[in-house]
């Protein structure tokens, strides 16, 4: 009998590798299909939640009322994460508690209020399963493979487990993909039907789906339902929300550095650097002095910052003359901000999210061009549409559909009002 807690299989783990953890595949889906493992071992933007229940419950109990298991990459340092954890919170029907899957325990506890489990336990958060009511897999594209498969394993290893236990299980505005590997496609084409409800982010993700005999409706990303800021950022920095991509190693840099150096002198504007994910985009700034890539003039006029949450983030925003983002979730966030945005897509969904925006866009990995600078320069203290952006905002409401399908409202919880 396989124990769970024993693998060591969880989002972003690097262990033996993906070849043992395929082999192992077969084995361990069976198992749980079996119902043999075995679970031993181990407001409004994120304020806190008011509650007298038990902060830290790695096996769910302790709260009174429904419970919800909210699994996502939550307490990962990442802003854009933390974010549509305040919009799945925010969006919770009344009558329901969340049991909230996080990395860093401690950060997800203070900042939203929230009980917690810790997400790279498998043991641990399939015991806190046993304790709630359903599971939710909130926003971003969990089901794939691109992070290993592993990762796939555990979600499916989640899913499973919900409906042997006779739990409603709700994808949440999710991404799909990318599924490189037979065997994944194969995975996540039995596990979509398993879902009680659905919503997909985006229509790529919604097509894949109905390739595979799965309907469902689609919104924007979910993100897009926080609230709008006021833009003063006339005459502003420049705001970078760059981050390490496989497209750009070395000397590739050095057109959009170059392309930034220029803009940012002409416009006499301070150029400042914003991590959005805490463990992989901070430093870059260094990172790329120390290689010689950042022209001097250009290292003069920069500074990293340091923003601890997304509404830290959304008023460096709101006060940029221009974004150059290449997150996803700071794109949205910028636009949200009202402010004016370019987009470098080192991923499809950026691309679209820029599209949908209708910034200026680089593909990162094509030629650049030399109008790169001037389409920055079109972009410069001129802000996205209203309308566009209120769209996207309406959009992004049919998320909440979801949730009161999978968790009905119930009188009788202890949830507090977000």
């Amino acid at each position: 009998m396989l124990r769970a807690a024993e693998t060591g299989w969880f989002p972003g783990h690097r262990g033996s590798g993906d070849r043992e953890a395929e082999i192992g595949a077969p084995i361990f889906r069976s198992q749980v299909q079996a119902g043999l493992v075995v679970v031993g071992g181990d407001q409004e933007l994120g304020g806190p939640r008011q509650r007298t229940a038990e902060q830290s419950l790695p096996d769910g109990a302790g709260f009174g009322g429904s419970k919800v298991l909210l699994c996502g990459y939550y307490g990962e340092h990442n802003l854009g994460d933390d974010a549509l954890l305040a919009v799945l919170l925010n969006q919770l029907p009344a009558g329901w508690e969340p049991l909230v899957t996080a990395r860093d325990q401690d950060l997800v506890r203070q900042r939203f209020g929230v009980a917690t489990t810790d997400r790279r336990s498998l043991g641990g958060v399939l015991r806190a399963l046993g304790g709630c009511d359903a599971l939710v897999l909130g926003g971003g594209s969990l089901l794939q493979d691109s992070t290993s498969f592993k990762s796939l394993l555990y979600y499916a290893a989640l899913i499973g487990a919900a409906r042997l236990q006779g739990k409603p299980v709700g994808l949440w505005g999710q991404g799909l993909g990318p599924v490189r590997r037979r065997r994944s496609r194969q995975l996540v084409r039995a596990l979509l039907p398993l879902a009680t409800a659905i919503s997909w982010r985006d229509p790529a993700s919604a097509s894949l789906a109905a390739g595979w005999g799965i309907t469902a409706p689609f919104g924007s990303d979910p993100v897009w339902a926080l609230p709008t800021r006021p833009w003063h950022g006339q005459g502003g920095p420049i705001v970078l929300c760059w981050r390490p991509v496989a497209q750009l190693q070395g000397p590739a840099w050095r057109p959009y550095l170059e392309a930034l150096d220029q803009l940012a002198a002409g416009a006499d504007r301070p150029v400042l650097w914003l991590p959005f994910h805490q463990e992989q985009d901070r430093g870059l700034l260094a990172a790329l002095h120390a290689e010689g890539l950042v022209p001097p003039r250009l290292m003069e006029r920069s500074r990293e910052l340091a923003v601890e949450d997304p509404a830290a983030a959304l008023e460096q925003f709101a006060g940029a003359s221009l974004v150059l983002a290449m997150r996803l979730h700071g794109l949205i966030l910028a636009a949200l901000a009202g402010a004016p945005t370019a987009a470098l897509s080192y991923d499809p969904k950026v691309a679209a999210a820029a599209a949908a925006i209708g910034c200026p866009l680089q593909v990162l990995g094509e030629p650049v061009g030399s109008g790169l600078g001037d389409s920055w320069a079109s972009s410069l203290d001129h802000p996205p549409s209203v309308d566009r952006v209120e769209a996207l905002r309406q959009d992004s409401q049919l998320h909440a559909g979801v949730l009161e399908q999978v968790l009905p409202r119930r009188s009788g919880g202890i949830r507090s009002p977000a």
